[in-house]
């Protein structure tokens, strides 16, 4: 691998900041190895000194600090200045933060004046973070700042989940709405497409208990195209670093995480989610999920992640600057070259290959960018540091190896009951 020519300031470290579990973050491998490679010591809030994240040889501390989410917001801030705590006593300076989750980006956002002992922050507004990752005021913010946006309504109960379906129609997307409550309340696992009145009830809690969820309208995946653009804004928001790309693929399809892109210069979106970032002050790193609705050739934020993106790696210009090296460079005050983007693809393993079978089976043909080609960025395969694969590949196998186990459980309990049932039949006289 070919010297980065960044001057990053080596003395300065960086910690990546996590709330919730979940230990296989390619993401946070990928801030890792970025930081890394150009020489920066890298420490990281993990669940267990066995992920994927931990086994980096470029990680220089890891710092087990397990959570869900749901605990208390003091105890979690507690553990969050643990970390900044440790990292500065270790290495004398405070730690650029980078967050890989909403909640960590609230939470940095929200306490940034006590935690600017330890860490340095971006200065951005306090709540902001908050009321982008709440998909309910993404909405309000897009209405008034002029940024295209699908129809949306939030509900707290049933009522008000079966007003909003009659007002946008069928099929209908729902989301959980906000930080915190999508890890204590969940409503759906994931953004989830329902289809009718059913299958919109089948995810009400029981009980009659309040939630938090969003409905969206459903823009036809036959008549529109997914786009990303990730980004590190100064002060102001004025971008730093700015990339667009065109999502190819996801799991679960259609609604779940990046498997597959590929990085492709949009003047146009690039232009939109800039003006939207100067119209509202952000500061810090921000990925941005976009529909480009082909019925009236507009590009629709969907939503606005104020924290690193997971396939953020797809993205590095020519200088080798991506949004993780740009915030690094920009908060210890050094310059963040201004090249154009790479054209570069990006793989995300296995969940790529279950993303790509189910396209096969439900559109009969071969997808495309099966293969990788030369210039794709694998999220865990990687020739300077193969370990995280294989600590991925040992968790996902694990993971498979339960989800065999009980679907083979269920079938049996399903075939006995079945004999059963035809054994009692028999008995019974006419």
């Amino acid at each position: 691998m070919a010297p980065s020519r960044l001057a990053a300031d080596r003395s300065a470290p960086a910690l990546l900041v996590k709330v919730g579990h979940y230990p296989q973050s390619h993401s946070a491998v990928g801030a890792v190895r970025t930081l890394g490679r150009l020489g920066v010591p890298v420490y990281a809030m993990v669940e267990d000194r066995f992920t994927p994240t931990a086994a980096s040889r470029y990680l220089t501390g890891a710092i087990v600090s397990p959570t869900t989410g749901r605990e208390p917001r003091d105890r979690l801030l507690d553990a969050l200045r643990e970390a900044a705590g440790e990292v500065r006593r270790r290495t004398g300076r405070r730690a650029v933060a980078v967050a890989t989750d909403d909640e960590a980006a609230v939470l940095l956002a929200e306490h940034a004046a006590e935690l600017s002992a330890d860490l340095l922050l971006p200065p951005t507004e306090a709540g902001l973070p908050r009321r982008l990752a709440d998909k309910a005021g993404l909405y309000d913010i897009c209405e008034s700042t002029g940024t295209p946006t699908p129809r949306t309504r939030a509900a707290a109960d049933r009522a008000g989940l079966l007003a909003a379906a009659r007002l946008l129609g069928y099929p209908l997307v729902l989301k959980n709405r906000a930080p915190f409550s999508r890890l204590e309340r969940p409503v759906v696992g994931h953004t989830t497409v329902v289809h009718d009145e059913a299958e919109l009830l089948s995810h009400c809690p029981p009980g009659g208990r309040p939630f938090a969820v969003l409905a969206q309208e459903y823009l036809p995946a036959e008549q529109a195209e997914d786009w990303i653009t990730h980004l590190t804004c100064g002060a102001g928001g004025e971008p730093l670093a700015l990339f667009t790309g065109v999502k190819l693929r996801s799991w679960p399809p259609g609604a779940g995480i990046t498997t597959r892109a590929r990085a492709v210069a949009n003047p146009a979106l690039a232009a939109l989610a800039a003006r939207l970032c100067r119209r509202i002050g952000y500061s810090g790193i921000a990925d941005l999920d976009w529909r480009l609705d082909l019925r009236d050739g507009c590009y629709k934020l969907v939503d606005f992640n104020p924290r690193t993106g997971a396939q953020f790696r797809l993205f590095e210009t020519v200088d080798g600057v991506d949004v993780v090296r740009a915030l690094h460079l920009w908060l210890t005050g050094r310059p963040v070259p201004a090249g154009p983007q790479l054209a570069r693809c990006y793989g995300l393993g296995q969940l790529d290959l279950l993303s790509a079978g189910s396209s096969l089976r439900r559109l009969h043909r071969v997808p495309p960018d099966l293969r990788p080609s030369r210039g794709t960025e694998r999220a865990w395969l990687c020739r300077d540091d193969p370990a995280p694969a294989l600590a991925e590949a040992a968790r996902f196998g694990g993971r498979a190896a339960r989800y065999a186990a009980r679907y083979a459980a269920r079938r049996a309990g399903n075939a006995a009951a079945a004999r059963l049932s035809a054994v009692s039949a028999a008995r019974r006289p006419c």
